[in-house]
Order: structure tokens, then C-alpha cells, then sequence
């Protein structure tokens, strides 16, 4: 099995970032579940290609956030089931944020997050897992600290820059994102990310790419399109489309 899906996820950067720190997706929508359908196709670095799906159920209420997957390689048979639970919780001027992670294969991993300001925002993270074989489905690096800082506005547009550094096993390698989210007309939203990372591969070698995100929102339906090359600090590339509902 390829070590780009050996390394374990943290789940505070994902969280941190996708929802621009504390808002919740679909907020005020009146649909607590989100499905995520996930085709990853990894090319090039001297390896055979190969394709991932990835399926991702996530309910919201006031417990917080709880979620199951599965991911399925194509070419090497390999398959992980998961599940896991954040939430986010005020203490004086502080929003805190911890989650959980369990997945088949004995993976253990947990984190936490926290942030302070209101239209500019500062914010904090760590994670820490067993270490034990999980599909990294985050793609930041992992066992990591974040630090996270930015500016919301009203109707929900936000412009956040955050770095993941991993502090663990691969204390050299850095992903660096830059984040706008805009409101769009009919409640709609459009979230570019775009991606800086820098670090040692598998086989010594050191880069320094640049990745790139997509995603458009409707009320019930979002899409999401990404290229992130060096995935996981690999040889190999990876375009990575999504497609999803809310109900």
C-alpha cells in the first residue's frame, strides 16, 4: 500500500478551513445530513495510475458534527470504513473545537482547535493520532499543528490564511492555504483555495508545488474540483471531483 494513504488524518485542519473556523456548512439551511460522493484519480511519479472513491455521510445538530465514510482503491483492492464527531463550543471569548476519529484497521486520532475575534479572527490547532494505517483523506499534513488567521463579513464571505505543519514524523513539510469564500446571488457560494506546500517526498526528494480547489454551492447541492500535485507528499498527482447533497 501506497504511504500517501498510510499517514493518519487530523481532523482540526480540514474543519478549520472548510468551514472558514467555526460556520457550520449548511447553517440555517434546515438540512442536518450532507453526502459526499468522491472520485480521486492519482497519476504520474513513475507509478501505475490508479482511481479512489470515497463516500461521506455527515449529520449536524446541537451534539455537533458526526460523520461516517468509506474509501475504496480501485487498482489495489484496499478499503477503510471511518467515522468521527467535532464540535464547536464557546468558552468566554474563545471558540473551541474537538474532535474525534476512529477508523477499521485500529485507528485512534483526536484534536483540538481554537480561536478569538469576531470580524478578524486568530485561531490555533493540534493534532495527534496511534499512527496506525489510515486513508489520508484530509491531504494536509498530519500530527500537526495549525494556525489559522482572517476576516469574515456579513453574508458569510471570509478571506482566511492557514498554515498545517506537521511537528511529528515529517517536521519539514508545510501546506499553506489561502481561502476566500463569497456569497453569491440566490444563496449561493462560491470557495476557492489555493494551495503552497513545500516538504520531502517518500523517496528524499524536496518540492515546492502549488494546488488548487474549487467548490460551488447551491442551497442543496455543491461541487467541488481540485488538483493537489505531490498528494501527500508522494510521487504521484492527484485531480480530485465531488459532487454532493443536503437534506
Amino acid at each position: 500500500m501506497r504511504r500517501a494513504w498510510t499517514r493518519a488524518c487530523v481532523l482540526a485542519a480540514a474543519a478549520a478551513l472548510a468551514g472558514t473556523a467555526f460556520a457550520q456548512d449548511g447553517e440555517g439551511s434546515g438540512r442536518a445530513f450532507k453526502l459526499t460522493v468522491g472520485d480521486y484519480a492519482l497519476s504520474g511519479g513513475g507509478q501505475p495510475s490508479d482511481r479512489g472513491l470515497d463516500v461521506n455521510l455527515r449529520h449536524s445538530s446541537d451534539f455537533g458534527n458526526v460523520w461516517g465514510g468509506w474509501y475504496r482503491e480501485r487498482a489495489s483492492g484496499f478499503s477503510q470504513w471511518r467515522t468521527g464527531w467535532d464540535r464547536m463550543v464557546t468558552v468566554g471569548a474563545w471558540r473551541v473545537q474537538p474532535s474525534v476519529q476512529l477508523a477499521s484497521g485500529g485507528f485512534r486520532g483526536g484534536s483540538l482547535y481554537a480561536e478569538t475575534g469576531d470580524d478578524w479572527f486568530a485561531g490555533a490547532g493540534l493534532g495527534r493520532t496511534n499512527l496506525r494505517p489510515y486513508a489520508n483523506l484530509n491531504f494536509d499534513p498530519n500530527d500537526a499543528i495549525t494556525l489559522q488567521a482572517g476576516r469574515r463579513w456579513a453574508g458569510g464571505d471570509a478571506l482566511t490564511l492557514l498554515l498545517v505543519a506537521d511537528n511529528r514524523e515529517h517536521p519539514d513539510q508545510r501546506h499553506l492555504h489561502l481561502n476566500w469564500r463569497g456569497s453569491r446571488p440566490g444563496h449561493e457560494r462560491l470557495t476557492l483555495d489555493l494551495l503552497a506546500k513545500r516538504g520531502t517526498l517518500d523517496d528524499g526528494q524536496r518540492i515546492a508545488r502549488l494546488g488548487v480547489s474549487a467548490t460551488y454551492d447551491w442551497p442543496r447541492w455543491f461541487l467541488r474540483a481540485a488538483w493537489d500535485p505531490k498528494v501527500n507528499f508522494t510521487a504521484q498527482d492527484m485531480l480530485r471531483l465531488s459532487a454532493g447533497a443536503r437534506f
